[in-house]
């Protein structure tokens, strides 16, 4: 039986007022620093077409590793779960059961996003990258193997993928960048985008409501914090990997369009 102090959702799930005020306040704190991810230069460059043509490749490779290990991240969170022991694990259960299946055909939607672009496929698998890129990546692997449910989930299913559908959908909301791939793959080439940019926004918001179902109407403040600082960092370990790319550019971005591309 629900006691008090346990969250039952009861108005629209993707409107930030249905949940307690204090994930209101925690939410609006955070999109501070999503907002710096969602609106980065990276992105706008590519959704204009003139994200110069190694960059964008080296985005490709160096994202790799988060895409690759996400269902691993969701499998550490899956196994620290005991079915029947309280509803918020029982809601988790049955999300990252579901979802897991689907980030590993994302992986596939990347891998071929990245064959598209050109980008040295065998390298890219090998692991061969920058400190700088590896960093989100090792953030989410220690946050799930160390924080609790809520925490991690907050780090992974609500920031990362929060901010992954909404600069998605800010790249897909013009042409440009999807009339660069050869109209033979262009459908394959931006299949990751278009998932992410079209139905992903629903899975952080689900997992925002199991992370509230999990801590609780009335969460100490420490709780409160940890949940907050670990969304704030991912944000800004997506956005350190950003930086890293657009700060190391070889070519005028303003002037030099990536050249269109197709599969190989």
């Amino acid at each position: 039986m629900l006691d008090q102090h346990q969250f039952v959702r009861t108005g629209p799930l993707m409107d930030v007022t249905s949940y307690p005020e204090w994930t209101q306040e925690m939410v609006y704190h955070c999109d501070r620093y999503k907002s710096l991810v969602v609106d980065h230069e990276l992105f706008t460059c590519m959704k204009e077409a003139r994200l110069d043509h190694a960059t964008h490749k080296a985005f490709l490779s160096g994202g790799w590793p988060v895409i690759e290990q996400f269902p691993q991240y969701m499998a550490m969170n899956l196994l620290k779960i005991r079915y029947g022991q309280h509803p918020g694990q029982d809601m988790a259960r049955r999300y990252l059961i579901r979802n897991i299946r689907v980030e590993q055909n994302h992986a596939d939607h990347w891998y071929n996003w990245a064959t598209a672009s050109g980008v040295d496929i065998p390298a890219m698998l090998s692991g061969h990258q920058a400190l700088e890129t590896l960093s989100l990546s090792q953030w989410c692997w220690q946050v799930c193997d160390r924080e609790s449910l809520a925490v991690a989930m907050a780090a992974t299913n609500y920031a990362i993928e929060g901010a992954t559908g909404e600069w998605s959908a800010r790249v897909c909301s013009e042409d440009r960048y999807a009339q660069l791939f050869d109209e033979s793959v262009r459908a394959k080439a931006m299949k990751w985008l278009k998932l992410h940019a079209k139905y992903d926004d629903a899975h952080p918001w689900e997992a925002l409501e199991i992370i509230v179902a999990l801590v609780g109407l009335h969460p100490d403040q420490h709780t409160v914090t940890a949940l907050q600082n670990a969304i704030c960092r991912s944000h800004q370990f997506m956005r350190l990997l950003l930086d890293h790319y657009m700060r190391n550019a070889k070519v005028d971005r303003a002037t030099t369009p990536m050249p269109s591309v197709c599969l190989a």
